[in-house]
């Protein structure tokens, strides 16, 4: 049995009921072959066991107190997956799907985007099945602050710097933020990114993930001989993500077509513009959850309980709600639809391993989302370096650096897919990019 067969199977005896976690693993240690089944050094110093091992992971109860004065009590996780590069960096993510499995499959995607982006971040991802939705300002504060009064053992400048992601925006941050800060007595603003302006945040932060997903959409054009301009996107989600990209799309001059959300999926052959992408902030923040309120506003076509994919003519599907929501029976629409040669993933391993397989047999190119969306950790990241320096940079300076990070992720796993004999395999390439950085620091630093 070769090192990497071995690894996945003691990965699944040992993680059987966590089957988000272990299609990541199996993704990821398959197309690490090129590397590690040539050189045992791999194997000698155990590099595959210990990354699919998480450093520390952490799980803990989290009461709080309603309105109406009843104790209520979730689940909190955090997951430090690796730290060979830099201090754990990840989301957090509050949402009634979270689970251990969820997590370690988010933290363990998380050490290998991290690395793509050239700075020192390990990875690490946590969260909470407390689901934000319906809930008072109050109890979101009373959550958060019970749940920071355990999380702030595991965090720091230094340590690990949690950042939002689904359900955790700016008024869950400053909730946290506050709440570590009153644990700690001392302002170590490089604790949490994703911060307020007036309190260490940076300028850029917010649309970073939907325009670092545009920026390396456009390098890829580029390397095929495509523009933007001219080009028609369905997309998923309404959130910030997606908000982020129909403003840069627009902004390009391309076409967003479609959004969806838990209810289905509208489509606006006129484009998402204009007042259009305002909108979707005011429909996130009202907490219903629904895109049919789009399709209510603008008088355009609504299809409940469905997702766009395959059912919609666009030159480019870019998912971008959450994990896992592109399956078989969508990869089978999307081929015989015919049109949409690429997919772009935005949000965290949106397309089952099944549908991916299918789509790459039928020369679908994929952009995989731990380089795709990595622009969002990587504004994180900036955002600490500003609070180390104690400075605050130009919204034009965070995102010229946003662009040279994603240009420069698209070229390193566009020759790392050449180098190791897998040219247009982006996917490859960017594990085996992300790879090399993280086991070379983990070699360096003896057996950790």
């Amino acid at each position: 049995m070769s090192y990497v067969d071995r690894v996945i199977a003691e990965t699944e005896a040992k993680n059987p009921n966590q089957p988000e976690f272990l299609q990541t693993v199996r993704e990821v240690l398959n197309s690490l072959r090129p590397i590690v089944d040539f050189d045992d050094t791999y194997e000698r110093a155990g590099i595959l066991e210990r990354l699919v091992e998480p450093e520390k992971a952490v799980m803990f109860r989290v009461p709080w107190v309603d309105d109406e004065g009843k104790v209520r009590v979730n689940r909190g996780y955090r997951v430090q997956f690796n730290s060979a590069i830099g201090p754990y960096k990840g989301g957090l993510r509050f949402h009634p799907s979270v689970n251990i499995s969820i997590i370690k499959f988010l933290g363990f995607e998380q050490t290998f985007k991290n690395s793509l982006t050239g700075l020192p971040i390990g990875g690490g991802k946590g969260g909470s099945d407390f689901d934000p939705k319906g809930k008072s300002d109050g109890e979101i504060m009373r959550f958060c602050q019970s749940f920071m009064t355990e999380l702030y053992r595991y965090i720091g400048p230094d340590t690990d710097c949690p950042a939002g992601d689904i359900g955790v925006g700016a008024r869950e941050i400053g909730y946290l933020y506050g709440q570590y800060k009153r644990i700690r007595g001392s302002y170590e603003a490089g604790a949490l990114s994703g911060k307020g302006l007036s309190y260490g945040g940076s300028l850029g932060r917010s649309e970073a993930t939907g325009f670092g997903a545009v920026y390396f959409t456009d390098e890829f054009f580029k390397s095929i001989g495509k523009e933007i301009k001219g080009t028609t996107f369905a997309i998923s989600g309404f959130g910030n993500v997606s908000w982020g990209v129909c403003r840069k799309i627009h902004e390009l001059g391309g076409k967003v077509v479609t959004l969806s959300g838990p209810d289905g999926y509208i489509y606006d052959p006129d484009g998402i513009t204009g007042d259009k992408i305002d909108y979707l902030v005011e429909m996130r923040s009202s907490n219903r959850d629904m895109v049919k309120d789009y399709a209510d506003k603008y008088n355009v076509e609504y299809h409940p309980g469905e997702k766009p994919w395959g059912r919609v003519n666009a030159d480019i599907y870019m998912p971008c709600a959450t994990q896992n929501e592109i399956h078989k029976e969508d990869a089978e629409r999307i081929l015989a639809e015919g049109h949409c040669k690429i997919l772009v993933e935005v949000s965290n391993m949106p397309t089952t391993q099944e549908a991916v397989d299918l789509l790459m047999e039928n020369n679908v190119t994929i952009l995989p989302s731990k380089a795709v969306n990595a622009g969002g950790v990587a504004v994180s990241a900036l955002e600490m370096s500003q609070n180390a320096e104690h400075l605050s940079w130009s919204a034009e300076e965070v995102d010229k650096q946003l662009q040279r990070i994603m240009r420069n992720i698209f070229h390193n796993i566009d020759d790392a897919a050449e180098f190791y004999g897998c040219p247009g395999n982006y996917i490859s390439g960017a594990n085996l990019a992300g790879f090399q950085k993280v086991s070379d620091a983990m070699l360096a630093q003896g057996v950790c």
